[in-house]
């Protein structure tokens, strides 16, 4: 995939424009979104990524624009697993309403920023090593059977990583907030506000949630310039997804046994590229291992919409059909309590 200088530049640059525009409409006026004005421009988003897909379709193939699409799915589905975390470091900062957007904003930024440092270095290696796709193809079988089997964590609560818990200690905060200002001047001594802290927290919680999600759309393209279009599209409908579909989240029952079994298939979908590539010395005499397949892209995506598919309907059947039975059994507790 030849993408020349100006491509990158005009694609970035026009990402940046519309993140800038979409900081500056916030900006001016921090409010709670409606569901309205929430799906309006994730209605937006999405299009300009199946626009975008499209693009590549027209220009470099349609090979190019199946891997974009199936890596553009799995990062917005491993995002949707990022709002549950989200959700609770709103709660446990106690953030206003009003200034949530904002927050979201400025944390998606900062999480795009150190993608792409990470899509970067991610490139090199896989260039320099073709081997580590045995790492990276291990490393998600591994990470979906931990998914699998522990699943959604019951602990309500957002614990600081090592890195929030030293800027709250080297950098003196307010408790009060101050709008959308990241720092104030009180009793002539600068303080770094509630929300300086919750944007960290924000950026860096997605950075760990990168260490999956760039191995695994590595596994279904080698292009960095379609990995990280593909991880700025997800990224940038996160917020308004965040606002339109934080009730249904809790619905989602089966989402991490979905994801596990996505992270499963791209792991072994690695692993067996590697086999198929394969130059490492103790395997096979460093010879590539004849008869293992590559798993084509078009194969891919019908299983990663299939996956996502099947763990929406079963997840929002299973949430209707328990809704149904607590129904049924309140009324007869209450009267059976009446009673007595």
């Amino acid at each position: 995939m030849n993408v020349p200088a100006w491509g990158w530049f005009l694609t970035i640059g026009l990402m940046a424009v519309f993140l800038l525009v979409d900081v500056f409409v916030i900006a001016r006026r921090p409010h709670v979104p409606s569901m309205a004005e929430a799906g309006r421009y994730l209605a937006c988003y999405v299009t300009a990524a199946v626009l975008f897909g499209l693009f590549v379709w027209f220009e470099w193939g349609g090979q190019f624009a199946g891997e974009f699409y199936a890596g553009w799915l799995t990062e917005y589905s491993l995002s949707v697993d990022n709002l549950f975390v989200f959700l609770l470091i709103m709660a446990s900062f106690k953030v206003p309403q009003k200034l949530q957007q904002s927050a979201l904003m400025i944390g998606i930024i900062i999480a795009i920023v150190l993608r792409g440092i990470f899509i970067a270095l991610g490139a090199v290696v896989i260039n320099a090593y073709s081997w580590v796709f045995y790492i990276f193809g291990a490393f998600l079988v591994y990470t979906a059977v931990k998914l699998a089997t522990e699943g959604e964590s019951d602990d309500d609560e957002f614990h600081e990583n090592r890195f929030l818990l030293w800027v709250e200690k080297r950098f003196r905060a307010t408790k009060e907030w101050n709008g959308t200002r990241l720092s104030v001047v009180e009793g002539g001594k600068r303080l770094v506000t509630p929300m300086l802290i919750v944007i960290l927290a924000l950026g860096t919680t997605d950075l760990l949630f990168a260490l999956d999600s760039i191995p695994a759309i590595y596994g279904l393209t080698k292009e960095p310039f379609l990995v990280l279009t593909a991880n700025i599209f997800a990224l940038m409908g996160l917020r308004q997804l965040y606002f339109l579909i934080g009730g249904l989240l809790k619905k989602l029952v089966y989402l991490s046994i979905g994801l596990a079994v996505l992270l499963a298939f791209i792991g072994v979908k690695l692993v067996m590229h590697a086999l198929h590539e394969n130059n490492l010395p103790f395997v096979n005499g460093g010879r590539p291992i004849e008869g293992v397949p590559d798993i084509p892209i078009l194969v891919s995506l019908g299983a990663i919409v299939l996956i996502l598919g099947v763990t929406t309907v079963a997840s929002l059947w299973k949430s209707k059909r328990d809704a149904q039975l607590e129904s049924r059994t309140v009324p007869s507790s209450e009267a059976s309590h009446d009673a007595s």
